[in-house]
């Protein structure tokens, strides 16, 4: 049974399930009817966080142009560049036991493309929701909605993961940003310029 969350709530991920070792982030969108030409290109976006909150280099940052790091520990499955059709729109997959002790957070983004050149915004996004799903036996266990909160924003964080003790938890965040991947970057401790 899926268990739904609302915005800031926290989960156990492996403490109750206790099998769980690789899992797969599903993260999907609409966009609301919108005339301004452009086509909608959302990107996900993992960074792997040290003790202190902070990516410690481009080696931490999982997205289109840098699908997997660690062996695999966290792999993008590629960029979905218009968001169309039900389901995933893209997924991140998580595998627990390759991930390097010095990471002990992992925040799962979205930034729309070019959003400033195409005047648009997560005011236009709609249907948000993140998923996880444990990957071997295929099995939902737990799914966040955003809602429409979001108004100028041009990039959200979606959720954290983090470590507690030898257990992984989830966090709903849905906490948006202005100034695209740059300002996310910048708050993880990278410079995306």
């Amino acid at each position: 049974m899926t268990i739904s969350l609302s915005k800031g709530q926290r989960i156990d991920l492996t403490k109750t399930n206790p099998g769980l070792q690789r899992a797969v982030i599903g993260l999907g969108w609409d966009t609301n009817k919108y005339t301004g030409g452009e086509a909608f290109d959302l990107d996900a976006s993992a960074f792997l966080l040290n003790q202190s909150g902070k990516a410690s280099g481009i080696e931490d940052f999982v997205f289109y142009n840098n699908l997997s790091v660690y062996s695999g520990a966290v792999v993008h499955t590629g960029d979905n560049r218009d968001g169309l059709g039900d389901g995933d729109d893209e997924q991140i997959k998580l595998d627990f036991g390759k991930i390097p002790q010095t990471v002990h957070r992992i925040g799962i983004t979205v930034t729309i493309h070019d959003a400033n050149q195409r005047s648009q915004n997560f005011g236009q996004v709609s249907n948000a929701f993140v998923r996880l799903v444990d990957e071997q036996t295929g099995t939902e266990i737990l799914r966040y909605d955003l809602g429409e909160d979001f108004s100028v924003e041009t990039a959200v964080v979606v959720c954290e993961l983090y470590r507690h003790g030898p257990d992984w938890k989830f966090q709903a965040v849905g906490s948006g940003f202005s100034g695209g991947l740059a300002a996310l970057a910048a708050n993880y401790g990278l410079d995306a310029k």
